[in-house]
């Protein structure tokens, strides 16, 4: 039987007073805490799997509020997402229910998120992303291809990193709606992509990440990943999902 593993975790890092991002794994869903080491899945691949990771504004109220909304009703309607049409419009749904939310609560008011993941199908995986989290096809050589979009302005020359995001779930006072970014891909063989926060892409360059996810299993990666965002200064909330897809002899739940 093939099946899908997931490693993830989620960290605070060493400046934020809380953890604003918020991850779903299938049914599993982290909110508003922290994982004190990485967590591995295994799902067999009989039903879609949707692995997310939502990121609450910073500099906004409630970001782990918005964040837990999408994640949850992501997790929620996990089993019923069964294509790109399906994937939208739970995305727009989950646009729309931030807002909602907020609706007559001043506390909540401008609360938003981005959210990025993947939707493993049968024979397909579809990546998503409203926002700046990432989502990275790995090849087996721990090269990186970005197969989200980010939505932030382009940035001038010899800088790599900005927090202006153009396009979030929620996160302005007056309802908008999201155009989300979905990009399809077969499956075969043995595949491998990162979901994460910019907690890690701002601190950790991507040849890093490639570097760590070149010599070692999902486990001790996802272990080193995010002591690489650490010795970067922990600057925000780290989270990431590793999703290796494979049959019986290439799934490793390490």
């Amino acid at each position: 039987m093939a099946y899908t593993a997931v490693t993830a975790l989620s960290h605070v890092g060493l400046v934020r007073e809380h953890n604003e991002d918020s991850l779903a794994v299938g049914p599993w869903t982290l909110c508003g805490t922290a994982t004190d080491n990485p967590q591995t899945l295994l799902f067999p691949r009989v039903r879609p799997l949707v692995v997310a990771v939502a990121d609450g504004l910073g500099g906004q109220p409630a970001g782990e509020v918005a964040s837990e909304l999408v994640v949850r009703r992501l997790s929620a309607l996990g089993h019923a997402l069964d294509g790109e049409e399906a994937l939208r419009e739970a995305l727009e749904a989950g646009n729309r229910a931030v807002y909602a939310a907020a609706e007559g609560r001043p506390d909540l008011t401008g609360m938003g998120t981005t959210v990025a993941g993947v939707l493993v199908l049968a024979d397909s995986l579809l990546a998503f992303n409203v926002g700046d989290s990432r989502v990275f096809e790995v090849d087996p050589e721990g090269g990186l291809r970005q197969v989200s979009v980010d939505d932030s302005p382009p940035l001038p020359p010899g800088r790599r990193t900005t927090s202006v995001v153009t396009q979030t779930l929620g996160g302005s006072r007056a309802p908008s709606p999201v155009v989300p970014h979905l990009a399809a891909f077969p499956t075969g063989g043995a595949d491998r992509y990162l979901v994460c926060s910019d907690g890690l892409t701002d601190p950790v360059p991507e040849d890093v990440i490639g570097s760590v996810l070149r010599t070692a299993d999902d486990g001790r990666a996802a272990f080193e990943l995010w002591r690489a965002a650490i010795e970067a200064g922990g600057p925000d909330n780290i989270t990431l999902a590793l999703v290796r897809i494979g049959d019986d002899d290439t799934v490793v739940p390490v």
